[in-house]
């Protein structure tokens, strides 16, 4: 089996999201492999007076990384070595294959097979888009 030197892994708080959480843990313990965590800050989930609030956004990100700081002690205490943690914005499974995987470089992305907001929810079409549009190996977790 293929050891990996850096692994992705899309965070939302959704059950899913959390076996592949722990999931990605053990497998960079296993590989002495870098973690990097990544959530979506999802503007379609916010009223049209939020998204032109540049305040509001700001405080919605700030959250967000505030919480993926818990997601990174987590991983950290559980012997991961090196973790890190990316927020990015837009819809989560374009941004993620677009923007996030280019920028950090990872050689497999670890993510659950539902999430926990907007439409997707019921269908796990964002699972479903990363699985067949990542340049890299995609491990869905359910």
């Amino acid at each position: 089996m293929e050891n990996f030197k850096k692994i992705l892994v899309g965070v939302d708080d959704s059950a899913d999201a959390l076996l592949a959480f722990r999931y990605a843990i053990k497998r960079a313990k296993n590989d002495e492999a870098e973690l990097v965590i990544v959530s979506i800050l999802e503007s379609h989930e916010m009223n049209v007076f939020e998204a032109l609030d540049k305040d509001y956004i700001h405080g919605e990100r700030a959250e967000l990384e505030k919480h993926l700081l818990k997601y990174q002690h987590e991983a950290q205490a559980a012997g991961v070595e090196k973790v890190s943690a990316v927020v990015a914005e837009g819809e989560a499974g374009e941004t993620i294959v677009k923007d996030v995987i280019p920028h950090v470089a990872p050689d497999l992305l670890i993510i659950g097979s539902q999430s926990k907001k907007g439409l997707a929810k019921h269908f796990g079409s964002q699972a479903a888009y990363m699985a067949k549009y990542a340049p890299i190996s995609v491990l869905v977790i359910r």
